[in-house]
């Protein structure tokens, strides 16, 4: 396993991490033995970074986390994130009390005395622009609640107005082969402010992972059937906000520039990692076999120039139209 530098933390994470959001809801049918087997698997493979939120199957996905750290010796990062509990999830609802509120039901769910990371959860553009928020996290750090901070954003303006706050240690955003916009400017400045980049989405929602056709169906309560258009969330977190008809074409005109050896999956994996800025990639995973084929591609070698080339030529011909201005 690769390990890289997490913003000014001190600690050295897994360049392929592993993101919870699969195994608390909302991607269809989850088996909690099943998701076990796969964190436990990814421990086996170096996996030393986990993602999670609150809002994953209400505290479902952290309480496997806490089960998975009881379970293992070997030392284990868990971000979460706080403030999609709000309802309606809106600014005025990131006050003192609620944030204090929500750090302490992750404590309970982690079974911690004090969280690793916490992630304000995609909040509205406006506490971006509210330094008391912050203020309330630096406390919380303060109070040995948390250990350190960051943001999760759904828009680049929001990731270069967060890393503002000199307690920002971390950066989640979406960042893959069709949501490449983040590497035009933030990018530089995350490295010039030794700020992390947690690339989540890294699969597109798993349209990268090559295997979906025009007859792929998903389970009623799989965000891929029901937030097409943004109808329960930002619409930019399903398949990177790209229509399903233009994704497949577009990974039918990638499979030529994958080499031999490497999966589909692995490809966009070993893409993201090429850019020194980011931290980790965070794909989900529900079984261990899909566990062992995301942790493969950090050892998988470099892209050459001309295929990272190819890629941004097809991205600016096909994807850029419909996302770069959006997020």
């Amino acid at each position: 396993m690769e390990y890289r530098e997490l913003g000014r933390t001190g600690w050295k994470v897994s360049s392929i991490s592993f993101g919870a959001w699969a195994i608390g809801g909302t991607w269809g049918a989850v088996d909690d033995r099943e998701s076990l087997a796969a964190l436990h698997r990814a421990v086996d493979l170096g996996v030393n970074f986990f993602d999670t939120a609150d809002v994953y199957g209400d505290g479902r996905s952290e309480r496997l986390l806490a089960q998975l750290k009881r379970e293992r010796r070997e030392q284990i990062i868990i971000a979460t994130k706080a403030g999609r509990r709000l309802n309606p999830h809106v600014a005025e609802g990131y006050t003192r009390a609620n944030l204090t509120a929500f750090v302490e039901r992750s404590l309970k769910n982690l079974e911690a005395d004090a969280l690793d990371l916490v992630q304000l959860h995609c909040p509205p553009t406006p506490v971006y622009y509210m330094p008391e928020v912050f203020g309330v996290l630096d406390d919380l750090v303060q109070q040995g609640k948390l250990r350190h901070y960051g943001v999760s954003v759904e828009k680049v303006e929001e990731a270069i107005k967060a890393i503002e706050y000199p307690g920002v240690q971390s950066v989640q955003i979406i960042f893959n082969i069709f949501r490449q916009r983040p590497a035009d400017l933030f990018f530089q400045l995350a490295k010039q402010r030794k700020v992390g980049i947690l690339a989540r989405l890294p699969l597109s929602s798993g349209m990268l992972a090559g295997k979906m056709t025009r007859e792929s169906t998903f389970a009623a309560d799989d965000h891929r059937a029901f937030n097409r258009q943004g109808e329960a969330f930002d619409r930019g977190e399903t398949f990177s906000g790209v229509d399903f008809e233009t994704g497949l074409h577009v990974v039918e005109l990638l499979r030529p520039l994958v080499p031999p050896g490497m999966s589909m999956a692995q490809f966009a994996l070993r893409w993201i990692l090429m850019f020194d800025a980011v931290t980790c990639a965070i794909p989900g995973a529900k079984r261990p076999a899909q566990v062992e084929e995301n942790v493969a591609a950090a050892h998988l070698p470099a892209l050459s120039q001309e295929t990272m080339n190819q890629v941004a030529a097809l991205y600016e011909q096909h994807i850029k139209p419909l996302v770069h201005h959006l997020w």
